[in-house]
């Protein structure tokens, strides 16, 4: 099931670059984030007839918006419908169409799965959400995320190591891109976080991030979860990112406003 595919210009400047990235956005999740942002399509329990569920409508949507000039073509939330992803590539691959393709993903992967996406993926995008795993139970469901996460990314590192190729247009064409979210009142789990990874991964990694954390209305949440990350927290984040090294890109702290989906839009993301 996908819920919307668009040409999506808010990514990473070699994600998106200056034509934008065609998001192709699988409905539901493995994980079940209670701070969701795209919780409209991604909650388990709800169901849109204006989903696509047939590979062929998928792919011509996708060919639309390629033929409009990008090469890029990313997968969001696609952990649970790996295999229709790989049949949706093989189908544009067949029509002649050879996207880079970007895997965009909670973090919440098989490292089985991932070894059969060595070669179809050019581009993995994880997020890295939690270092405690009492928070990823609290706020995500699951009682393992930092175990299941740090082992799939030690995965994606094996097949593209800390290494950014661009393209002649300064698109990443092969690489690893990890996201961190910076969560409200949680600074000191981030930094523990990217300790990890500069100690067991690599202080070469490319890192995006985020301060674009913002309380989805009509959600129920927890008091610290119910605000934007202060100035204050999200600097010191960005501190113990430099400190050890780390490529990548940061956000200005008011970059909440810019991201804040509607999917009942056929641009669900404010260009």
């Amino acid at each position: 099931m996908v819920a919307s595919v668009f040409l999506h210009r808010g990514e990473e400047p070699v994600i998106s670059g200056q034509k934008g990235i065609c998001n192709v956005f699988f409905a539901h999740c493995n994980l079940q984030c209670i701070f969701c942002q795209n919780h409209q399509i991604s909650r388990n329990n709800t169901y849109s007839n204006k989903w696509l569920t047939k590979t062929g409508s998928i792919v011509d949507e996708i060919k639309q918006i390629l033929d409009l000039g990008t090469n890029m073509l990313g997968f969001v939330s696609p952990t649970h419908q790996v295999a229709q992803m790989v049949e949706i590539i093989d189908a544009l691959n067949k029509a002649g169409y050879s996207p880079i393709v970007v895997y965009n993903t909670n973090g919440y992967d098989k490292v089985e799965t991932l070894k059969v996406l060595e070669g179809i993926v050019d581009v993995y995008l994880p997020d890295f959400k939690y270092h405690n795993n009492s928070l990823a139970l609290r706020y995500s469901g699951v009682p393992d995320y930092f175990t299941v996460a740090s082992k799939a990314i030690k995965e994606m590192h094996r097949q593209k190591g800390s290494t950014l190729i661009l393209n002649n247009e300064g698109l990443a064409e092969f690489g690893l891109i990890v996201r961190h979210l910076v969560l409200p009142g949680h600074a000191n789990d981030s930094i523990e976080l990217l300790q990890f990874l500069a100690r067991e991964i690599s202080p070469k990694l490319y890192i995006s991030l985020m301060s674009q954390y913002y309380p989805p209305p009509g959600l129920i949440l927890p008091n610290e979860l119910n605000q934007q990350v202060s100035y204050d927290d999200y600097k010191k984040v960005v501190v113990a990112m430099e400190k050890h090294g780390f490529r990548g890109w940061i956000q200005s702290i008011e970059s909440s406003q810019l991201y804040q989906p509607d999917f009942e839009s056929n641009t669900p993301f404010s260009e």
